[in-house]
């Protein structure tokens, strides 16, 4: 099996499209929790910067997080991400070294 991969990603939207993207980006929370290889997904917003929004992420595998990004209105929404974004998305993926172990349920 491979080691679970992590992306963070940051958002930047246009002051007029805060909300829009919000709600958008809430709106891709459940279903992404549910799909196959989706270990971790969470999104927020930044307490110091209110409209900047952070995803986290992780995947089983990178194949796993690909296979993701490949999904229909994850497409749609990268060919129309700069309607929202004031710049292009931060994204960095990162490899974790400190995979999750199962928890005991004593």
């Amino acid at each position: 099996m491979d080691q679970p991969f992590t992306l963070v990603g940051t958002a930047r939207p246009k002051p007029e499209r805060v909300d829009d993207l919000r709600q958008l980006l809430l709106s891709f929370v459940e279903p992404t929790r549910r799909e196959p290889g989706c270990l971790e997904y969470h999104f927020h917003e930044d307490h110091g910067a209110p409209g900047v929004f952070v995803f986290y992420e992780v995947w089983r595998s990178e194949a796993d997080l690909e296979a993701h990004l490949a999904l229909p209105h994850l497409r749609d929404f990268w060919e129309r991400r700069m309607e929202y974004l004031e710049q292009d998305l931060e994204i960095r993926r990162l490899i974790m070294h400190s995979p999750y172990r199962e928890r005991s349920t004593d």
